[in-house]
C-alpha cells in the first residue's frame, strides 16, 4: 500500500517525509478501506490528532474545514472499537451541529468502517414523526456510533429509554459552531449521561474564549493541537466587486446567465430570507437554482443536496449551514452575496471549491456597510482582493475604503438618545 517517494530533482533538500496511514498502525481491516478509497497520505490535523487518540488520551484539535478533521477522530476511533470489548450498547457518540453533518459523518463511518463490522447510526431532527420512531427503535436496540444533532439526540435521552452507561468515547464535531449556534446547555446536558470515565474529543475551527471554557470542563488533561488556518487554496481565483445593495440581486444573474463553464456553483447569504429572494430573482431570469436554510424539512434538505451534489440542480443558494463539513465535489464557484460576519468564515466557504487540487472561482460582494468587515478578511488573508469593475450597462458601485466602519452602527449611536428633551408628563 506504501508508495515510493520519486526522487526530487529540482531541489538540493530532501523533500520532507509525508506520514501514511501505513505508518499510522491501522487494523487491516481500516487500511483495506482506506486502500479502496484510494487515501495514501494523512493531513497535518490527522498526523497530529491520531496518535494521542490511539494513545486513549483526551485532545481539543483546532484545525479549518477541509483539513480532513473528520477521518482524524472517525479513523482512530474505529480502530480503538474493533479492539474494545465487544457490547450491545451503544460505544461513541458524536455531535455535531447541523442534520448534514451528522448525516455525512454517518455514511463516513459506513465507508471507513466498510470491513470493520461496526454499525452507525444517524440521530437529526426535521423528520417526519416516524423517522422519530425508527430513530427511538435503533437507539433502544444499540449502535455502536451514533452521529447526531444535540437537540434531537438531548429529545431521545429525556424520554428515558436510551442507555449510554458504556459510552467510551464522545465527540464533538464544530464545537465552535454549535456553541454559536447556541447548544452549550445542550451539550453540558448531553455530556451528563456518559460515564465519567470516557475518553473525550473536540474539533473546532477556532479557539475562542467559550471554547477554552467548554474543553476545561470536558476533557481530561488533553493534548492541544493547533493547525494555524491557512490561506485560502491558490488555485481558487478571488474577486470582489463594489456594490449597492440594489445591485446585489441583477449583477448576481449577471454573473451566471450563459456561464456554462461554472457547473456547480454556491451562493452564499447571510439570513433565510435573503435565501428566497435570490432564489426567486434567478428562476425569473431562466437560471436553474434552489435554496437551502433551516426552513426547509429533513426531507426538503436532503432532495436540494442530492440534486446539487449530482449535478441536476447547477445553482444552490444557502446560509453558512454550508459553510462547514459539507464535502461537494467539483464546485468550481462560490458567490459570496454578503461579507460574511467574521474573516474566518470566509475562508470557510471559498473553501468549498477548488478542493482535491482542482480550480475554482471565489466571488465576494461588498456594500458600503461591509467595507470594514471585508478590510478585516484581507488583514487575515495578508493581501488585498482584487476588486473587478462592474459588467457594462451597470451603474458605478461605492468607492472601497475599508476604514470606513458600519453606517449602521452610527446611526443606532446617534439614535440612542432622543432628539429633543421629554415633554413633561401632564398631571390630571
Amino acid at each position: 500500500m506504501k508508495e515510493t517517494p520519486k526522487e526530487d530533482l529540482t531541489s538540493e533538500q530532501p523533500e520532507e517525509k509525508k506520514v501514511t496511514f501505513d505508518d499510522l498502525g491501522f487494523n487491516y481491516d481500516l487500511l483495506d478501506a482506506l486502500d479502496s478509497m484510494g487515501f495514501v497520505y494523512a493531513t497535518p490535523v490527522q498526523e497530529a490528532a491520531i496518535p494521542h487518540i490511539l494513545d486513549g488520551k483526551d485532545v481539543m484539535a483546532i484545525a479549518q474545514t477541509g483539513t480532513g478533521k473528520t477521518a482524524a477522530f472517525l479513523l482512530p476511533t474505529l480502530n480503538l472499537l474493533m479492539h474494545d470489548e465487544p457490547t450491545k450498547k451503544c460505544s461513541c457518540v458524536i455531535v455535531s451541529p447541523t442534520r448534514e453533518l451528522a448525516i455525512q459523518i454517518d455514511r463516513q463511518t459506513d465507508a471507513l468502517g466498510y470491513f470493520t463490522g461496526i454499525s452507525s447510526l444517524a440521530v437529526y431532527g426535521g423528520g417526519e414523526g416516524a423517522s422519530f420512531d425508527q430513530q427511538k427503535k435503533a437507539l433502544t436496540r444499540g449502535a455502536d456510533i451514533i452521529a447526531a444533532t444535540p437537540g434531537r439526540l438531548l429529545s431521545h435521552l429525556r424520554m428515558g429509554y436510551v442507555d449510554f452507561s458504556e459510552v467510551r468515547y464522545f465527540i464533538l464535531d464544530e464545537a465552535d459552531r454549535m456553541l454559536d449556534m447556541g447548544f452549550l446547555k445542550d451539550i453540558m446536558e448531553i455530556s451528563k449521561f456518559f460515564p465519567k470515565k470516557r475518553q473525550t474529543l473536540m474539533f473546532s475551527a477556532t479557539m475562542p474564549p467559550n471554547i477554552r471554557k467548554l474543553s476545561k470542563d470536558l476533557l481530561n488533561e488533553p493534548e492541544f493541537i493547533n493547525i494555524a488556518i491557512s490561506k485560502p487554496s491558490e488555485n481558487i481565483l478571488q474577486s470582489a466587486y463594489n456594490v449597492y445593495d440594489h445591485q446585489k440581486s441583477k449583477l448576481v444573474t449577471a454573473l451566471l446567465k450563459g456561464k456554462k463553464n461554472y457547473t456547480k456553483t454556491i451562493i452564499f447569504s447571510s439570513t433565510k430570507k435573503a435565501v428566497n429572494t435570490i432564489v426567486r430573482a434567478l428562476r425569473s431570469n431562466g437560471l436553474k437554482a434552489e435554496g437551502i436554510s433551516s426552513e426547509l424539512d429533513q426531507k426538503e434538505r436532503e432532495k436540494v443536496l442530492k440534486d446539487f451534489t449530482n449535478g441536476k440542480t447547477p445553482i444552490i443558494v444557502a446560509t453558512d449551514i454550508l459553510s462547514r463539513g459539507i464535502d461537494i465535489k467539483d464546485i468550481n464557484l462560490v458567490i459570496n452575496y454578503d461579507v460574511p460576519p467574521d474573516p474566518e468564515d470566509y475562508i470557510h466557504r471559498i473553501g468549498r471549491t477548488a478542493r482535491a487540487n482542482a480550480t475554482g472561482v471565489g466571488i465576494t460582494f461588498i456594500t458600503e456597510d461591509d467595507q470594514f468587515r471585508f478590510g478585516k478578511i484581507e488583514k487575515l488573508l495578508g493581501e488585498a482582493v482584487h476588486k473587478s469593475p462592474l459588467p457594462s450597462g451597470f451603474s458605478k458601485g461605492p468607492e472601497y475604503n475599508p476604514k470606513r466602519k458600519n453606517s449602521n452602527s452610527y446611526k443606532r449611536k446617534s439614535n440612542s438618545k432622543p432628539k429633543y428633551p421629554k415633554k413633561p408628563r401632564k398631571k390630571y
